[in-house]
């Protein structure tokens, strides 16, 4: 390793163990409610002087040795999890290397989302330094550092984002500590993973729902696949494999190839049949039959395929596997009632045309699995007519009815506040509209006047002729 790395690295972990030394200094003052304040922006000097008189405070206030125990208890398993979170600011863009990887939650004050993810937080910086992991866990108020939220293109709060290279990426799914450890491991890893013996093979098979592996030497198809994968490494996973490492009972029409391996099954990409590689990368992203949350169901409308959804109260419905349809299930029907507009008693069967916002309900009730490929049949063929849709009487439906769905519980709750919110924005429509008319009104008085003063000067020579 460099020299320079390797002594900015040293300062780096210096400041950081006097940071965690701080802050654990401050938690043993507010357990023993000592109450000096930590000077924020604080010289080498002001800290030393900060950190004496603090100790003699505390051992002034702990009272007993049982109290300083249990403080310094408490202070020893909360401590090592802040440590491992920075607070960031606008002199990353100047003081970060191009080898550093950065996990960085933006944030704003007055966000309640945030602020109940900042444990999670927390967790996560924990998890992955513990693991060995080279990301670097920050955090930063996007209020106050404008230019690196801006560099970002920060539009949401929380917004998660990785840092590697020159490219950042957008955490786009759950937000729990699972999901976001799992964004970190896939980003911070190789864009496409060697799987070099069958072991290997076999052990990424049993920890992937969905494998794309590209499969023979070096062309031009591999280009292009470091090139998806460049792009949707945020979504899933890419392999690279030689024949010899797959099992003899995978069965290759030609090589190069990329292979999807989901739902117990494979099959092999063919650019006559499927399109483009991206195409179909995202078409065959998900398995056939899966437990569909609102993250999921978003993306699937990027996928092309119509989603085949049955709102559940629990997962009992068999496993389908036709190659143009997504089958999943919903706990709940919020986010489908939100769709339609409308309310769907549990269970149920709804199709989603998710790139036209339209969906195809059956004609009639779904008792036996023929009934259901009947009608999946029926959409397919157009004899089921779509309802929803994007145009602009739907959206001028969707709009009412989030507004209405808005308003109702904000009057049920605090009838006051209510009026008063739908009130001021319809009074300052009518006080313009009232100056607007009053503008005209005179305007068009003044004009009459003009023309009767024009038409009466006008009369008068005609007059002193007679």
């Amino acid at each position: 390793m460099p020299k320079g790395n390797l002594r900015r690295r040293s300062q780096r972990f210096k400041c950081l163990m006097c940071d965690r030394l701080l802050w654990s200094v401050s938690e043993l003052l507010k357990a023993v409610r000592v109450t000096r304040p930590l000077p924020v922006h604080r010289s080498k000097l002001q800290a030393c002087r900060w950190f004496g008189l603090n100790l003699l405070d505390m051992f002034a206030h702990a009272g007993s040795t049982l109290n300083m125990l249990a403080v310094l208890l408490l202070c020893a398993t909360v401590a090592p999890l802040r440590a491992f979170v920075d607070e960031l600011d606008d002199s990353l863009l100047e003081m970060r290397q191009i080898e550093d990887i950065w996990l960085i939650k933006f944030y704003a004050p007055w966000c309640s989302m945030c602020k109940q993810l900042d444990p999670v937080w927390h967790q996560i910086g924990s998890e992955l330094k513990s693991v060995g992991s080279p990301v670097n866990v920050g955090k930063c108020d996007a209020i106050a550092n404008a230019g690196l939220a801006k560099e970002f293109k920060v539009r949401s709060y929380p917004a998660i984002f990785m840092w590697k290279n020159d490219v950042k990426y957008l955490h786009i799914g759950p937000r729990t500590g699972d999901a976001i450890v799992k964004f970190a491991h896939r980003i911070s890893g190789p864009l496409i993973r060697p799987l070099t013996s069958l072991k290997l093979f076999q052990h990424a098979l049993s920890h992937h729902d969905v494998m794309f592996v590209y499969i023979g030497a070096s062309s031009p198809l591999k280009g292009v696949f470091s090139a998806v994968a460049q792009e949707m490494i945020v979504s899933t996973f890419f392999f690279s494999a030689s024949r010899e490492v797959l099992p003899k009972a995978v069965s290759l029409p030609a090589l190069p190839t990329v292979v999807v391996f989901k739902d117990a099954g494979y099959f092999s990409y063919n650019e006559t049949s499927d399109g483009s590689l991206k195409a179909w990368i995202k078409r065959e992203r998900f398995n056939n039959y899966a437990n569909v949350d609102s993250y999921m169901l978003y993306a699937m409308g990027d996928s092309g395929k119509l989603v085949l959804l049955a709102l559940l109260d629990d997962a009992s419905v068999s496993q389908q596997n036709l190659r143009n349809i997504h089958f999943g299930f919903m706990e709940g029907d919020h986010y489908i009632n939100g769709l339609i507009m409308g309310k769907l008693g549990l269970p149920a069967i709804v199709m989603l045309n998710l790139s036209t916002d339209s969906y195809f309900l059956p004609p009639t009730s779904l008792e036996t699995e023929r009934h259901l490929l009947d009608f999946l049949d029926q959409v397919l063929d157009g004899s089921i007519q779509a309802h929803g849709g994007n145009g602009v009487t739907q959206r001028v439906r969707r709009f009412i009815y989030e507004t209405k769905v808005t308003l109702l519980p904000l009057f049920a709750e605090a009838p006051l506040l209510g009026c008063f919110l739908l009130g001021l924005p319809l009074g300052l429509v009518g006080l313009v509209c009232f100056v607007c008319r009053t503008a005209l009104s005179d305007h068009g008085g003044q004009e009459d006047d003009d023309d009767r003063h024009i038409y009466s000067r006008r009369q008068i020579p005609e007059k002193k002729s007679d």
